[in-house]
């Protein structure tokens, strides 16, 4: 099994920056895809971004220019770099991996815990 444990969430004013942090664990063969979700009150759980194990990024629409997905392959942890923060991206932010345990079973989707994340106005 994986295991992905958030940190880095926070209290910040509107204009601020956090950086976010997901460590995957456990018994790992290898991760493919890696991302960011949010969940506000009474919304539907978003993609935030995702980034490939190569590199490729993908942006929600809304955090486009503000937000910076990376990672370190190594370290099998993903980052979220969060700019000029708003009061709308208030949500709990949840890692999710798509990561294989062995040679022999193919990938599944595992996700964090998630981490509050709330922007002052």
């Amino acid at each position: 099994q994986v295991q992905l444990v958030e940190s880095g969430g926070g209290l910040v004013q509107a204009g601020g920056s956090l950086r976010l942090s997901c460590a995957a664990s456990g018994r790992i063969y290898t991760i493919n895809a890696m991302g960011w979700y949010r969940q506000a009150p009474g919304k539907q759980r978003e993609l935030v971004a995702a980034i490939t194990s190569g590199g490729s990024t993908n942006y929600g629409d809304s955090v486009k220019g503000r937000f910076t997905i990376s990672r370190d392959n190594a370290k099998y942890t993903v980052y979220l770099q969060m700019n000029s923060l708003k009061p709308e991206d208030t949500a709990v932010y949840y890692c999710n991996a798509d990561a294989s345990s062995s040679r022999w079973t193919g990938p599944l989707p595992y996700w964090g815990q998630g981490t509050q994340v709330t922007v002052s106005s």
